[in-house]
């Protein structure tokens, strides 16, 4: 768990993590988290209150019952602004991360996601900002920069570089050469 002053700063951060412990299933709430820079702050009722949560470094391969411990974990879980699943074994981008609405940073890289595919799941994330996939089986197909940009544009860090003008204007280009446009069909009867 993570609480950044600046969403992108885990320097500057409240954190506990429940990171390296190796685990393949989501039972963090028997676990005391590792402590970070800085004491985590808790409610009343002995929920964080933070914005980030930390899962690295486990082998994770599924996210079943993840928003179920998060609710567990966080006096806040709708503003999950930070999620780190690095180096798991996550072979899929589940669903249950596009329930984040105010998500800006996600960190898959160092899984097994192996269909481009999966990005398009995250075009729902309104905030999304920076994302990191490298190091997962998706990342040897052809095009991967440029698929995910033209299917996230509003990131603006990727795998842990910057998203320049002329990223964006191959991925555009790319994107004309590659995606096939989807048809229209008008029906015969509104003719």
């Amino acid at each position: 768990l993570l609480l950044p002053k600046h969403p992108c700063d885990p320097r500057s951060a409240h954190r506990v993590q429940h990171s390296t412990h190796h685990s393949n299933r989501l039972d963090l709430t028997s676990e005391e988290p590792r402590t970070g820079l800085r004491p985590l702050r808790h409610s009343k009722s002995g929920k964080s209150l933070t914005q980030s949560l930390w899962l690295n470094n486990n082998v994770l391969n599924d996210l079943k019952d993840f928003s179920h411990v998060v609710s567990l974990l966080l006096e806040h879980p709708e503003n999950l602004a930070w999620i780190d699943l690095s180096f798991n074994d996550l072979s899929s981008i589940d669903p249950v991360l596009t329930t984040f609405f105010n998500l800006s940073v996600l960190y898959l890289h160092g899984n097994s996601i192996q269909r481009l595919g999966e990005v398009n799941k995250l075009a729902v994330l309104p905030r999304l900002r920076s994302l990191t996939l490298h190091g997962n089986p998706i990342e040897e197909e052809k095009g991967y920069r440029q698929y995910v940009l033209c299917t996230l544009p509003r990131i603006t860090t990727f795998d842990f570089s910057g998203v320049t003008k002329a990223d964006r204007t191959t991925a555009e280009v790319w994107k004309r050469m590659n995606i096939k446009p989807k048809k229209f069909r008008i029906k015969q009867n509104a003719l």
